[in-house]
């Protein structure tokens, strides 16, 4: 009956184990993302192989142990053996592992040292995070000079219940990064404000975005999709709301990409130079608060006391114009209020206090001008 039972453990055992490495095989989904980097492949190899060495430790040393445990056991009469000091045993104990550890060593550092190899880049983008979106900027190679800000793009209904979630539900941005399949692509982090951080599994790239210093990473997709990925550095209130896509086309497909952006962000820049109407510059407004005040403040207005306060019927809001611009422009020391004077231009400024000051139980009927928030800029 004992030895039914044993042979019985042993076969569910290697059930487990022959159903671990058939998934590894075959890559189901709750093993590592499809690699279309070759970083991400060499992570997947190196991955695969530890899950391997370490399963055949496991079931080694487990397997002598149990065998120890059943085949010596009292009833048996075996008695404990007594030994110590037997130098073959430690020296046996102290170099198997050391083995191990440079066999597991030596492909995970070459890994890492390609990992680090960011020289000769065929495009440059600087990642800056922010509470809680992504800002762009291409400062080499083709594209450069575009800059915009990535958003989630999941409408609010669905976040709050009140719609079927779609297919890419919090995975989803208003504007998506853009590269060429097949270059090498240097992406430098920073942030605004806390620490992100800025993940692709696909491209097996992850670099925390971090106040005051500029880190970097690099990636070459090898083929043309579209890849997801999130901020994985707790960073506040909607840290699960900071999606990243980046679309991979091929060169002729980004190069047109360029020429469109480049022509829409000069047919859509605002001219602070030009007369603004209030209503011109309220409908403006509008469009700024959904995109970057929504998730905390609210739609209504009334935000999600204490930690995010009401606009409707606030003080400040109601207040004196500098005041109100000081605080968006610059934020609020001690407080989730984020400074968006490095986020949004003058004309987007002045048309969301404007916004502000005439909706909801707000009734002041003035106006702020781009040129008042350009005159406060420190």
């Amino acid at each position: 009956m004992a030895s039914s039972s044993a042979r019985r453990t042993a076969a569910w055992a290697l059930g487990i184990l022959g159903a671990a490495f058939s998934g590894l095989a075959l890559g189901l989904e709750w093993n590592l993302q499809p690699a279309v980097t070759r970083i991400a492949a060499d992570i997947h190899d190196v991955h695969t192989y530890v899950m391997v060495l370490v399963s055949v430790i496991f079931a080694g040393v487990f397997g002598v142990m149990f065998y120890s445990v059943f085949a010596h056991r009292k009833d048996k009469g075996h008695q404990a053996a007594q030994w110590h000091e037997n130098t073959t045993v430690e020296v046996l104990w102290t170099a198997i592992p050391l083995v191990i550890l440079v066999v597991i060593a030596w492909p995970v550092t070459k890994v890492v040292v390609a990992q680090k190899d960011t020289s000769n880049p065929d495009l440059t983008i600087k990642v800056t995070g922010y509470q809680w979106k992504w800002g762009y900027d291409y400062i080499k190679g083709e594209g450069e000079g575009i800059s915009f800000i990535s958003a989630l793009a999941t409408p609010r209904d669905q976040i709050e219940g009140r719609a079927p979630k779609g297919e890419h539900y919090l995975l989803e941005v208003d504007h998506e990064m853009v590269v060429p399949v097949g270059k090498k692509v240097r992406v430098l982090t920073t942030a605004a404000d806390v620490i992100h951080s800025w993940w692709i599994p696909a491209f097996g790239v992850k670099q925390d975005a971090m106040p005051g210093f500029i880190r970097d990473l690099h990636f070459r997709a090898e083929k043309a999709g579209v890849y997801r990925g999130q901020c994985v550095e707790l960073c506040g209130k909607e840290h699960g709301f900071m999606p990243i896509v980046v679309r991979v086309v091929s060169q002729d497909e980004y190069s047109k990409w360029v020429g469109e952006h480049k022509k829409a962000l000069a047919a859509a820049a605002d001219d602070p130079a030009r007369t603004w109407t209030l209503d011109e510059l309220k409908r403006r407004g509008e469009q700024v608060y959904a995109a970057n005040c929504v998730a905390c403040h609210q739609a209504s207005g009334k935000g999600t006391p204490p930690v995010f306060p009401a606009l409707d019927g606030s003080p400040v809001v109601n207040g004196p114009r500098q005041a109100q611009i000081d605080i968006v422009l610059n934020g609020k020391p001690n407080t989730p209020m984020a400074a968006f004077g490095g986020q949004l231009n003058d004309v987007e400024l002045a048309a969301v206090i404007t916004f502000t000051r005439n909706n909801w139980g707000n009734r002041i009927g003035d106006q702020v001008l781009p040129a008042e928030v350009k005159a406060l800029r420190k």
